[in-house]
């Protein structure tokens, strides 16, 4: 889907004019079963994606991949300065992956070692009182840097990873999300540029989530920041980078299980580094079964734009390109299918969660709501804090799509708050609501109630079975069978 120029979008959409005039004089007649939840615009917007997505010739994936990545510029109300974190001369922080992994294997798993590499990243700030257009000033990026810090009003730091189901997009791609985020709490965002799959499977992307996380701790000599208390960090990430940051949360708590009384200590770049919990996270409509085996997948489809899982004839003919299949073949993008059900593919199979940080999680009414909600109350069952949002009628990353609607801004807002909130130290308890399209009605409910129709042990049953249908061939790769 090329999207890379203005006539590259008027070819796209010029054959989808009958179906867009189709579906707006539904919604006017009140014949399409989501108008009394959207107004013609996100209708239009929504169903236009997903007839995109569920194109009938799907483009390769090395299409698809070089297609997100193309840089849109940097113009208007943000700073961006661009930063590469050295390699560490130590390779302490791979073992500690590695070992975290291994300990955390049920049964048989493979999963190649990563090398460590540069990680590299955008800091982001808002830049006040610039209009849309202004182009960026023509400084260095160590200027670029100051300049952004000069606008910081807070201590908050955000580590974000963006989404791209592991193998589409970049910290260009995010950058309007990022520097939102960066205006709203007053702070600044790191986005991380971490390794795509499938040239690069896991637990690459994680193992630069944690050199990044390091590298806020621990600065490696000649970096422009100065050291960050994690008590001022907070993961975030939408879809992938969702689970991204709940998976670097479990890493994290895993290493603190296997230090015992003791805080778990890393050495990088010539230091010793404890490797603390960070003030907390969120997860804006995150991917967190890779398995893809919970109700929602198929019981939420109204309102995503997802398509549904793959058919086999669908499979059968989608285009091969020099990145995919790998070689030898591997029954998942991101991962080998025997890793698929592990805490840190898929953290749906975490069932550890004691010590963690306050986690904020929000999601439509969307393909993945159920994997979150299951974990949600895992996480408050074993006391720890979760705030749970629930925005009724709404699709996958809706905030981010979805601009213009108050729900997204109202979105937005909490999600800054939470961050705000949990770096100030000010009092965070558990809580749920449901939030009512168009009208914003707010109604509260039990957090430790929800995905209560299935138990832990079931769910991981579901899991496991998914598991061995992807490992036998029966179904397809995970989430979605990309088709952009």
């Amino acid at each position: 889907m090329d999207t890379s120029s203005p006539s590259a979008i008027a070819r796209l959409l010029f054959p989808k004019v009958p179906f867009l005039l189709k579906t707006a004089l539904w919604h006017s007649l009140w014949l399409s079963p989501t108008t009394y939840n959207w107004d013609l615009r996100t209708e239009l917007t929504i169903k236009l994606i997903r007839s995109l997505l569920d194109s009938p010739t799907p483009t390769t994936i090395t299409k698809q991949q070089r297609s997100s990545l193309k840089d849109p510029g940097i113009k208007g109300p943000m700073w961006i300065s661009k930063v590469t974190f050295p390699k560490p001369g130590e390779d302490d922080v791979l073992r500690a992956v590695i070992n975290s992994i291994d300990a955390l294997k049920q049964g048989e798993g493979a999963y190649t070692v990563p090398e460590i590499v540069p990680v590299e990243a955008e800091w982001t700030g808002y830049r006040f009182g610039v209009h849309a257009s202004r182009p960026r000033l023509d400084l260095s990026e160590e200027q670029h840097y100051q300049r952004l810090m000069d606008e910081v009003k807070c201590n908050v730091t955000i580590l974000y990873f963006h989404g791209g189901a592991y193998y589409l997009l970049d910290p260009a791609s995010h950058r309007p999300t990022t520097s939102k985020l960066a205006k709203l709490t007053g702070g600044r965002c790191l986005s991380v540029r971490y390794r795509l799959s499938p040239q690069n499977a896991f637990p690459a992307a994680l193992l630069d989530a944690l050199v990044a996380y390091l590298s806020l701790l621990a600065p490696p000599p000649g970096s422009s920041h100065a050291a960050v208390s994690a008590s001022d960090i907070v993961f975030s990430g939408d879809s992938a980078g969702g689970n991204l940051s709940i998976c670097l949360l479990q890493l994290i708590l895993q290493l603190h299980r296997s230090s015992g009384s003791s805080p778990p200590m890393v050495r990088f770049n010539g230091r010793n580094v404890e490797v603390s919990v960070p003030a907390g996270v969120t997860a804006h409509s995150g991917w967190m079964d890779l398995t893809r085996c919970m109700p929602s997948i198929t019981d939420n489809t109204e309102y995503d734009y997802l398509p549904p899982p793959p058919s086999n004839d669908f499979i059968a003919h989608f285009p091969k390109c020099d990145i995919w299949p790998t070689d030898p073949p591997r029954g998942d993008l991101y991962c080998e299918t025997s890793m698929l059900c592990h805490p840190l593919v898929s953290p749906l199979a975490a069932r550890d969660w004691r010590g963690t940080c306050p986690i904020l999680l929000q999601y439509g009414s969307e393909m993945l709501e159920d994997e979150g909600k299951a974990i949600a109350r895992r996480v408050v069952q074993q006391g720890g804090i979760v705030k749970w949002e629930e925005w009724k009628a709404m699709p996958h990353c809706f905030a981010m799509l979805l601009e213009g609607l108050a729900g997204s801004k109202k979105c937005f807002e909490s999600w800054a708050q939470f961050i705000k909130d949990v770096v100030e130290g000010n009092t965070i308890e558990t809580s749920g609501r449901i939030i009512q399209p168009k009208t914003l009605e707010e109604h509260s409910l039990e957090t430790r109630d929800l995905m209560n129709d299935l138990s832990d042990d079931e769910i991981d049953d579901r899991m496991r079975e998914a598991m061995r249908r992807r490992d036998r061939g029966e179904e397809g790769e995970a989430k979605i069978l990309p088709r952009l």
